[in-house]
């Protein structure tokens, strides 16, 4: 199996940002102080993910990220396909040219149908579930987390709304 760093700190990357996000953006810098993660590799990643519009960026004093898409939108098969990480056991590459004839390998279909039950797994677990096993681990309510616990900012509401009321 070849899953690199890359898809393995994209999705710790991912628990830290959807763990802090209730806060407001989160900085790189913040998550790879806390991951151990180089900044510079970091910022690669979230170039990648914010292409596939997984997280969405806000510029500025008190910027950072944030997750464009709920928690149980995004499952680690998304986020690993996101940094162009692929899930292959295969020798071949899928290819089927893994023999010296070029033809499957004796195994290739047992590799193949790993790389499926892979596939089917990963996209099964989201987002949501791995932040609320770090919630429980840590001892600190699931629900905090999954929820935007930000202050309510007041909206004007218009006065024929007001006067109905």
């Amino acid at each position: 199996m070849r899953l690199t760093t890359k898809g393995r700190f994209a999705v710790t990357a991912m628990i830290d940002l959807a763990l802090r996000q209730h806060g407001g953006p989160v900085t790189l810098a913040g998550i790879s102080e806390r991951q151990k993660i180089s900044l510079s590799y970091l910022e690669q990643l979230f170039g990648k993910l914010r292409r596939r519009e997984l997280v969405s960026s806000v510029r500025g004093p008190g910027g950072g990220y944030c997750l464009a898409k709920s928690l149980d939108a995004v499952s680690v098969a998304d986020i690993i396909h996101a940094v162009d990480e692929s899930l292959d056991a295969t020798n071949c590459g899928g290819k089927g040219n893994c023999a010296e004839d070029l033809r499957p390998c004796m195994t290739h279909e047992l590799w193949t149908s790993l790389n499926v039950k892979m596939f089917e797994y990963l996209s099964s677990v989201t987002l949501a579930e791995l932040v609320a096993q770090q919630q429980e681990r840590a001892g600190v309510s699931a629900s905090a987390v999954l929820h935007d616990e930000r202050p309510m900012r007041r909206v004007r509401r218009p006065v024929e709304e007001l006067a109905a009321a």
